[in-house]
């Protein structure tokens, strides 16, 4: 129970949420405060981490997808691709670029979670366009469209619930890896986690572990929202009807 009281204590302390960079001081029970930016900025940093990573991811996967997906082919390819960078541990990634000329910090940190985000973007999109029905795509080119206004007026708007789904997966998935970042001098929440760790405050650990399940969920809502929004009417109608 010491380390929920602690962990209550540590997320209702104001100068937990707005404390300036590192502020020293005293924690409720007495004990040191060691420097630590406050979760507000951490939370900003971690998010920041986060989407930068999936930018990069998408804007490798998604063309990379429509295209193999437009074409029907490549599938063998993608589903390797996707496999290995699946396969790739996040934290021995970490270890590695840390060893490079990439350095500690965010940097390296931004490269691994873009390369474990990468799978999901991928496969969906080459699903999403691969599994338009070849009847549609035959009377869109029977109609005089041309393989780019197939692509772009036709397979695209009913690809896009894949892709969203897919887009959706890889964010919650980077917020969730990205805590790892304190293990390589980077930033985010993980700092939280890294610091009661070492300090053995493990209220503090509790603490930290809410705050990015909190994260994770409230990032997993909004995309949720927000693909249904992106997902054409018609489609949005047969998938209700479906469930």
């Amino acid at each position: 129970m010491s380390s929920i009281g602690d962990a209550w204590e540590y997320l209702t302390d104001p100068v937990s949420w707005t404390g300036a960079h590192g502020m020293f001081g005293t924690n409720l029970d007495g004990s040191p405060r060691f420097q630590q930016d406050s979760i507000i900025a951490l939370a900003i940093e971690h998010l920041y981490m986060s989407f930068a990573a999936v930018a990069i991811a998408a804007a490798l996967a998604l063309p990379l997808g429509l295209w193999l997906g437009h074409i029907r082919r490549g599938g063998g390819a993608t589903t390797v691709i996707s496999n290995v960078s699946r396969a790739m541990p996040t934290l021995a990634l970490l270890t590695l670029f840390s060893a490079s000329a990439i350095g500690f910090g965010n940097r390296a940190v931004i490269i691994a979670a873009a390369i474990f985000a990468f799978p999901p973007i991928l496969t969906n999109t080459f699903t999403g366009m691969a599994g338009v029905d070849a009847d549609v795509r035959e009377a869109a080119f029977g109609q005089g469209m041309t393989r780019r206004q197939v692509a772009l007026r036709v397979e695209l708007p009913l690809a896009v619930p894949l892709i969203a789904a897919g887009l959706r997966t890889s964010t919650t998935q980077t917020v969730a890896t990205v805590p790892l970042a304190a293990l390589v001098a980077g930033g985010g929440l993980g700092v939280i986690i890294n610091t009661g760790v070492a300090t053995q405050r493990y209220g503090q650990v509790l603490a930290g572990g809410i705050l990015i399940a909190a994260l994770c969920l409230g990032i997993d809502q909004l995309l949720s929202r927000a693909q249904r929004v992106a997902t054409p009417l018609p489609l949005r109608a047969t998938t209700v009807a479906a469930a």
